[in-house]
């Protein structure tokens, strides 16, 4: 009997011990846990419901900015007037947001959509997608301008991109297209000839575009898009403007490793295809001018160093074709730092990991820049465009030197966050 109740005992104190020792385990894990979320709440660079306005529908800085109703508020903020945000609206962006569910994790990607649960109209979807890519600032930004969470900012901007792409493409004001006609080409080589008498059938300028891009942890993506000239990882675009200041012709999203006369095939090709005898391109001297095929379809100034054999007068003749050649070069430097100095979130390093989403992204910016070349007049520079974004010294410093900027200072002078005033938050 004895060592019966001993054995009895020893398995008491066996399952107290087991029980103490899984109660420390537990102790020590949610003491663990409530350290991770102190830590973590102190350096929290997100907001929750209860520091945001309680409805996104009402009294947010979004809905002060909207009323407003007033076109430079719209076109510093957004880049569009309101006549052309609300174009957008009518032409199926609006449609779209009220039709389709948006996709997230937790629900039935194929029910009902529920436009009435949603913390933002079409308007409020539009308008938040539009912040997003005229600036580089943080998504806390957007949160407090409407009165968002994290996830739903997020959820509505990626689904705010996909309608708004499909919108843009059925958009002809943001159609990129090349001349179809001999007139076309004609009237476009018209407006060249008109300030440059020298230039008789140039069309449209030519150049490359290199965009910043996040390091992949795939070396073969990685060395794809290092770019060993500027020593980091972009993905290259070469683009076509016309002298009115739209992209007729462009190929995207390419690594940036790839040299353009690469990257521009497609454009070749439309050169030697599609394009009438005695017009051309006009590039700067470091541009690719493609094979012997399309000979005379790209033209370039004169080299430095480069020898010239004639005359006097033949010399001068060309000294003077290639000043306007130079002076023409100018518009596809404009037309980069249009792109460049609107979509303020193509200045921060582009997403590696899905080649579709940013391939969207940019044919979005690219898009949303002819539209507003044609329905805000953004081509002309001198009496749209630059009055509005150069209001301020810092504003012309964006623009002006946007290349020397490093990201940290492109968001602290970011002109759309800095349009609207922000509540600070003290613990």
């Amino acid at each position: 009997m004895q060592e019966a109740g001993d054995e009895e005992d020893a398995t008491e104190a066996e399952i107290y011990n087991t029980q103490l020792s899984a109660a420390l385990l537990i102790t020590g894990a949610e003491a663990s846990r409530d350290l991770r979320n102190e830590r973590r709440n102190q350096t929290r660079n997100y907001l929750c419901r209860p520091q945001l306005q309680p409805d996104p529908r009402n009294n947010t800085p979004w809905q002060a900015l909207f009323n407003s109703r007033h076109d430079r508020a719209f076109i510093t903020t957004m880049g569009f007037d309101v006549e052309t945000f609300e174009l957008i609206v009518r032409s199926g962006f609006g449609a779209l947001w009220l039709s389709r569910p948006i996709p997230r994790s937790d629900a039935n990607t194929h029910g009902e959509s529920r436009p009435g649960g949603r913390s933002l109209d079409a308007w409020g979807a539009l308008g938040l997608v539009l912040h997003y890519l005229n600036s580089t600032m943080l998504e806390i930004s957007l949160q407090q301008i409407f009165a968002l969470i994290p996830s739903t900012v997020s959820r509505y901007i990626t689904f705010g991109l996909q309608i708004l792409l499909e919108t843009l493409r059925g958009l002809p004001d943001a159609a990129i297209q090349w001349p179809t006609h001999d007139l076309e080409f004609q009237d476009d080589s018209d407006l060249v000839v008109a300030r440059h008498p020298c230039l008789h059938g140039a069309f449209a300028t030519i150049d490359g575009l290199n965009l910043p891009t996040q390091t992949s942890d795939d070396p073969e993506i990685e060395n794809a898009t290092y770019n060993g000239w500027l020593s980091d990882h972009f993905i290259s675009s070469v683009i076509v403007f016309s002298p009115r200041g739209v992209i007729i012709a462009v190929n995207f999203n390419a690594p940036g490793s790839w040299h353009d006369s690469r990257v521009a095939q497609p454009i070749y090709e439309k050169l030697l295809k599609e394009t009438p005898d005695g017009f051309y391109l006009v590039a700067d001297t470091a541009f690719p001018r493609g094979s012997v095929e399309i000979e005379g379809r790209i033209v370039a100034p004169i080299k430095t160093g480069e020898r010239l054999r004639g005359t006097n007068a033949e010399i001068e003749e060309r000294f003077a074709y290639d000043r306007e050649l130079l002076a023409y070069r100018q518009t596809a430097e404009w037309g980069m730092r249009s792109i460049q100095g609107s979509f303020g979130r193509l200045r921060m390093p582009l997403q590696i990991n899905d080649k579709n989403a940013r391939g969207d992204l940019l044919e979005i910016c690219f898009r949303l820049h002819n539209l507003r070349a044609r329905r805000v007049g953004y081509n002309e520079i001198e009496k749209v465009y630059m009055p509005e974004w150069k209001k301020t010294s810092d504003d012309e410093e964006i623009w002006n030197h946007f290349e020397e900027m490093v990201f940290g200072d492109q968001r602290q002078k970011d002109r759309v966050s800095r349009f609207h005033v922000h509540p600070e938050y003290q613990n």
